[in-house]
C-alpha cells in the first residue's frame, strides 16, 4: 500500500547510510510533526532533493557515493536550488570543517554527537526563516519594481527582489545567507548589530550556545567577496567586543 503523506506538514530530507542514526532522526522529526524522506547515499539525495522538493535537508557529511559537501554544492550551484534550507551533521567539528560547509551552501552546521532538543531547535529555525523568505519573495513579485526594491549604501546596493548585491556597480556572488546578512545590515546602515542580534533575527536560533562562532566566519566569507581590501574594509566594519555594521559612507 503507497505511504500516505500529509501535505500540510513539512517534509524533511534525512541522508545518513547509519541505519541508527536514521531511525533516531525518523522518530523524532515524526514525533515533533514532520513528514521524513530517506537517503542513504550522495547520488540519491541530490535525486530526490530534485524530485521530491522537501522543505529541508538534514545532511551528513560522510555518505557513500557522493559525499555530503559535494551534494550541498551541487544542490546549491548545478540545480540551482537556493530555497530549501541545508543543514549539515558531522563527526567533524573542527572550524575548517564548518566552514567549507557553509562556502559550499549549507544554511546550519551541527556536529555528533548532538543533543536532539538542540538539532530540533535549528530546524524549527531555519524552516521558519525559509518560510519567511518565501512569504517576502511572493510579496515582491506581487509588487511593481519600485525604489523599495534596492537598497543603496555607499558602494554598496541591494536587489531585493532579484537577490542581487552590487559593489560600484559590479556583480557580487553570495550566498542566500550571506545575502540575508548583508540585507539586514544594510537596512540599517551605520547602526552596530552584535553577534547575538544576528543569531537571533537573521537565523532565528533561540539559543546562542556554540554559535558566536558561525557569524566571525560569515562576516570573514562576505568581507572577502565585497571588500577590495581585507585588510581595511570601507564597506563591512567590525566594531570590536560588539558586532557589525554597514558603513554609510562611499
Amino acid at each position: 500500500m503507497e505511504e500516505i503523506v500529509d501535505r500540510d506538514r513539512k517534509t524533511i530530507l534525512v541522508v545518513d547510510d547509519e541505519p541508527n542514526i536514521v531511525d533516531l532522526l525518523v522518530f523524532n522529526l515524526e514525533k515533533e510533526g514532520y513528514n521524513t524522506i530517506v537517503a542513504n547515499d550522495g547520488i540519491t539525495a541530490v535525486d530526490m532533493a530534485l524530485k521530491e522538493k522537501p522543505d529541508l535537508i538534514l545532511l551528513d557529511v560522510m555518505i557513500p557515493k557522493l559525499d555530503g559537501i559535494s551534494v550541498c554544492k551541487k544542490i546549491r550551484y548545478a540545480l540551482n536550488i537556493s530555497n530549501i534550507p541545508i543543514l549539515m551533521i558531522s563527526a567533524r567539528d573542527t572550524e575548517s570543517d564548518k566552514i567549507v560547509g557553509l562556502e559550499m551552501g549549507a544554511d546550519d552546521y551541527i556536529t555528533k554527537p548532538f543533543q536532539t532538543r538542540e538539532l530540533m531547535a535549528r530546524i524549527k529555525a531555519n524552516l521558519r526563516k525559509a518560510e519567511l523568505n518565501s512569504n517576502m519573495e511572493m510579496y515582491q513579485n506581487s509588487k511593481q519594481e519600485d525604489k523599495s526594491d534596492i537598497i543603496k549604501v555607499g558602494d554598496l546596493s541591494l536587489d531585493l527582489k532579484k537577490v542581487e548585491v552590487k559593489v560600484k556597480g559590479e556583480v557580487i556572488n553570495l550566498t542566500k545567507k550571506e545575502f540575508d546578512v548583508l540585507k539586514y545590515l544594510a537596512s540599517q546602515p551605520g547602526q552596530v548589530v552584535t553577534r547575538e542580534m544576528l543569531l537571533r533575527d537573521v537565523w532565528e536560533y533561540e539559543e546562542y550556545v556554540g554559535a558566536i562562532r558561525t557569524i566571525d566566519v560569515t562576516m570573514n566569507r562576505i568581507r572577502d567577496k565585497i571588500e577590495k581590501d581585507k585588510a581595511n574594509p570601507k564597506i563591512l566594519i567590525t566594531k570590536r567586543g560588539v558586532g557589525y555594521y554597514v558603513t554609510d559612507r562611499s
